[in-house]
């Protein structure tokens, strides 16, 4: 079976990978690849097309680069994505789209189509291949090949006369991203964006890569040689390109098969586990956390996952170990660079091992993830440090990525204009400073510290602020942040407090009171492009992300908005009269909502990001409509996506010839799998619901995936905690009272103090009409004590004593998990 190696995870995630061409059939294993043994099988004996005299030699080559007040939190994001109010030389048919990623190419010299039958058709009558090009609106690497080829007029005349051009925004389309991702990925050992691959009129790939410089560079062939060659080898060796093309995907498609055997159980979970365990413990990197050396990803599936274990082995040491892993990386992160000190939320990544200088863009997923996991972090720690880091994700969401409709916008770039001056954008350039800049904001000398030290004294000291910059040469290839300083803290509190003698409390207040004024000065930089895409799946992320920080903390606000992004989802994402999920929506230039006609249905991870997302609004509400939604999604998901021969989750619906290869999604990476997150959701909505073909599928979904999780569970850590799930079976937790009343939120803030990965909670208010006890009958012989809010315990079909204090709940609680690590 074709399979990427674990240690692969984060180099999926890197924008700027090698820069390479692979031939279709470039397995024909004639020189060592970084692959697993399993990449290779069933390639072995496909000829390679290119050999002979016109053979395209091209190797694969390296790039230098960088890898790549409680109101606030009701404000929305106005954004800054003004078009050029100069006329444009160019405009191709991408000015017509509304994907960001597609407009920022509306003008280039290229004859640039959408991904659809207008294109497919042109190569079709003209007989020409297809040049696809595959990038993302916050893409560093994709901006700097736009900036050296797609701008420039003879590569532009190029691939205009000889291909059909096409342009996909990979997160409007996975689908279609990840069949010829897989391809990259299958014949070259690594993968990223931008990517380019190019196409037979049928779609079949026969020659791919990912960035390449617009000109030869000593034996790196630069894009306008790739392009001529490939147009060489069309005309004279098109026969053997189609042919392999063609052998490529069925090899793929045996390759990527993934399905349970008649009558397979998945595997033992606390085996999985703890292997999953060890694996993660191999890769870790103990000084500043995470995993494996630089680019460092926050990987917030594994901190899950290490959370999780350590709840069912607390009393071990390798319980107590996972738990460290998991904290230590989540301070070192907030600590680091990686974490914005002034402006809130996270960059996509660290260029190196201590979390310092980061790729600066910012992803809605990564800010959905890592808030649940710090929030997690605080119930397993009772560490305020990790419920502020939290708050201080959702602060930022709140403010700049959301629309004011409810919905969350997708991402925020790394690249803008210096506020120095000039035209050329630079990476970094909204968040870094310079010496002289601190200085000149922050003059004030602080009263009482020593040496007659100023605001920005203490401040640079505590934050690593130097006067010929914080960056290492090494992390700035390109000299961008030469004399530039990414904040990352140096110092705890305490000890920068004693450095200048005052009090812990009186530099809280100073650093405060700097970085309100450093924040003022941001907000007067030229802003970095915000792709004002608004994605389901991403929104259902965040929806989990505010219902459960709000819930933990018992704050309203934060749950008043994830009910706002909760309706935005049903009144712009889901079509009512064709029981269907939408992709995206966007951001018109009047700040108004806007939909593409035909709107791009959703896949399977925007159904089962919503799922989970409703799931967890309605543990932190109460609110019936939204389990009634998440059981009407779930069955719709079942009946467009789900595999009835082998199990599990295909990505996309079958109806669309157009992509080539019905996948599932077999790794948890920057987003968990959709299939992860559904054998979970699957097995919550069968305690919800009592209805047992969803149990069955959770079962059969977690056998499909047997051999990825007995072999390398470190690629899937969200499924095995699924699977986890299901081995120690979930507790129902039925809270019976009326819902608005004060003794039904303390008992509803006892559960929510805990860490509790393997639960549900839900409430009766003694009604047997409602909608869960219409599911679920034996709620209805559950009633209050003495006409008090009172909970049970429940779990293998029995029930504890009820209790009404929140106190009792809680022992009861901590004394089940105790009971479970003992099972």
């Amino acid at each position: 079976m074709l399979r990427q190696a674990w240690r692969w995870s984060a180099f999926r995630d890197t924008r700027a990978g090698t820069a390479h061409v692979v031939a279709a059939s470039s397995l024909a294993a004639d020189r060592p690849r970084r692959s697993s043994a399993g990449l290779t099988r069933g390639f072995q004996n496909i000829p390679h097309p290119l050999r002979g005299r016109s053979q395209l030699l091209l190797q694969p080559q390296s790039v230098s680069a960088s890898y790549l007040s409680p109101s606030v939190f009701l404000s929305m994001a106005s954004g800054s994505n003004h078009p050029p109010s100069t006329h444009p030389k160019h405009t191709n048919r991408l000015a017509n789209e509304r994907s960001p990623y597609l407009l920022q190419h509306a003008h280039n010299p290229v004859d640039w189509y959408p991904w659809g039958h207008e294109a497919f058709e042109k190569a079709k009558r003209e007989d020409k291949p297809i040049f696809l090009s595959v990038g993302y609106s916050t893409c560093h690497w994709c901006h700097v090949m736009e900036r050296e080829s797609f701008k420039d007029e003879e590569i532009g005349k190029i691939l205009s006369d000889n291909f059909v051009c096409i342009k996909l925004d990979r997160e409007e389309r996975p689908d279609v991203d990840k069949v010829y991702m897989t391809f990259v990925q299958a014949t070259s050992g690594g993968g990223g964006w931008p990517m380019s691959v190019w196409l037979t009129p049928n779609l079949r790939p026969f020659i791919g890569g990912t960035y390449f410089p617009p000109r030869d560079q000593g034996r790196r062939p630069g894009f306008k040689t790739v392009l001529i060659r490939i147009i060489e080898q069309w005309q004279n060796n098109r026969a053997t390109l189609e042919s392999n093309g063609e052998r490529i995907i069925d090899a793929l498609k045996k390759g990527t098969t993934i399905t349970a055997n008649p009558g397979e159980s998945p595997p033992l979970a606390p085996d999985v586990a703890n292997r999953c365990f060890q694996q993660l413990a191999h890769s870790y990197e103990e000084e500043y956390g995470g995993f494996k050396d630089a680019p460092k990803f926050p990987s917030p599936v594994n901190l899950m996952f290490l959370m999780s274990y350590w709840s069912v082995n607390c009393s071990t040491s390798e319980g107590f170990e996972a738990l460290q892993m998991a904290l230590h990386t989540l301070r070192m992160m907030a600590l680091g660079g990686i974490h914005d000190h002034i402006a809130q939320g996270f960059h996509r990544y660290s260029t190196d091992s201590s979390w310092h200088v980061p790729h600066f863009e910012k992803m809605l997923y990564d800010q959905a993830q890592l808030a649940v996991a710090y929030i997690t972090a605080f119930q397993v720690s009772g560490e305020q440090f990790y419920a502020d880091v939290a708050k201080d994700i959702l602060l930022y969401v709140s403010r700049d990525l959301s629309d004011k409709s409810g919905g969350f916008y997708s991402a925020e770039d790394a690249d803008s204009v210096p506020a120095s001056g000039g035209l050329e954008k630079r990476e970094g350039a909204f968040c870094v400073w310079t010496a002289s800049e601190v200085r000149e904001l922050l003059p004030d000398v602080v009263e009482g510290a020593v040496g007659a030290a100023t605001l920005a004294d203490v401040f640079m000291h505590h934050y690593g602020v130097k006067e010929q910059g914080n960056v290492a040469a090494e992390q700035d290839p390109h000299g961008e942040l030469q004399g530039k300083n990414v904040l990352i803290v140096r110092y705890s509190a305490e000890l920068t407090a004693a450095h200048f003698g005052i009090t812990f409390e009186k530099f809280n207040e100073l650093m405060t009171s700097a970085r309100g004024r450093m924040a003022e000065v941001r907000q007067i930089r030229p802003r970095p492009h915000l792709d004002t895409k608004i994605l389901a799946s991403w929104n259902g992320l965040m929806l989990s992300a505010f219902a459960r920080v709000g819930a933990v903390l018992g704050n309203e606000m934060l749950l008043e908005r994830a009910v706002q992004a909760g309706n935005f989802l049903k009144v712009h994402l889901w079509d009512p009269d064709q029981q269907n999920m939408l992709r995206s929506c966007y951001r018109g230039d009047q700040m108004e909502l806007e939909q593409i006609s035909p709107p791009i249905c959703g896949f399977l991870d925007d159904y089962a990001f919503v799922v989970c997302g409703l799931l967890d609004l309605y543990e932190a509400t109460f609110q019936t409509e939204w389990l009634r939604w998440a059981e009407e999604l779930q069955a719709r998901q079942d009946a467009v996506f789900w595999d009835n021969q082998g199990g599990g989750y295909f990505c996309s619906e079958p109806s669309d010839a157009a992509v080539l290869l019905r996948l599932k999604e077999d790794q948890d990476g920057a987003e968990p799998s959709a299939n992860s997150v559904s054998a979970s959701n699957l097995l919550r909505l069968y305690h919800y619901t009592g209805r047992q073909e969803w149990l069955q599928k959770s079962q059969q979904l977690l056998a499909a995936f047997s051999d990825r999780l007995t072999s390398i569970p470190i690629a899937l850590p969200e499924m095995v905690r699924a699977l986890m799930a299901q081995h120690y079976t979930l507790k129902q937790i039925v809270i019976c009272g009326q819902r608005e009343a004060s003794d039904t939120s303390g008992l509803l803030a006892a559960v929510n103090s805990l860490f509790l990965p393997f639960k549900v909670v839900m409430h009766t208010d003694g009604n047997p009409e409602s909608f869960l006890c219409q599911r679920l009958p034996a709620l209805s012989s559950m009633t209050q004590l003495d006409g008090a809010a009172t909970a049970y315990v429940c779990q293998d079909l029995t029930c504890s004593l009820p209790v009404t204090e929140p106190q009792e709940l809680r022992q009861l609680l901590l004394d089940g998990a105790m009971a479970q690590e003992v099972h």
